[in-house]
């Protein structure tokens, strides 16, 4: 028979980001995350949105000076890109949902697709609200 210690036996450490080797579909995870908070974020803006329409003009057009400066615009212009990023992200995992996809370089090249197609469209939303006078 053994004999057991009295002490408390050490737990063996969770591996953290530190230990692992950075990997693209590691990036997609992580940015999903992100933009799923973004995108709560952003609810509670369109919420403002609505109370700000639904309590006058003089609040609307506070909330519409603040939306459209510059920090205005770089928390829209994010959500645009969360939006987008989590439509491609939630298509991968339906994806993977099926089984398929799971070899690396499917999945990388999955993902940097999800992040491409992101960045293109968030781009050509933000070129057409330029064009059409949205921005202003």
């Amino acid at each position: 028979m053994t004999e057991a210690s009295s002490g408390v036996r050490e737990r063996p450490l969770s591996p953290h980001l530190q230990v692992w080797r950075w990997h693209v579909t590691m990036l997609g995870s992580i940015l999903h995350r992100a933009c799923l908070i973004g995108l709560y974020v952003g609810a509670l803006i369109l919420v403002a949105w609505a109370l700000a329409l639904a309590s006058g003009q003089q609040t609307y057009g506070v909330f519409i000076a603040v939306m459209g400066s510059l920090p205005g615009k770089l928390v829209l212009l994010g959500l645009t890109f969360a939006l987008f990023f989590t439509v491609a992200s939630n298509v991968r995992h339906l994806m993977w949902d099926t089984g398929r996809g799971f070899t690396p370089r499917v999945a990388d090249t999955i993902v940097i697709a999800g992040i491409v197609f992101a960045v293109v469209a968030t781009a050509v939303v933000w070129l057409i609200a330029g064009q059409t006078g949205g921005l202003s």
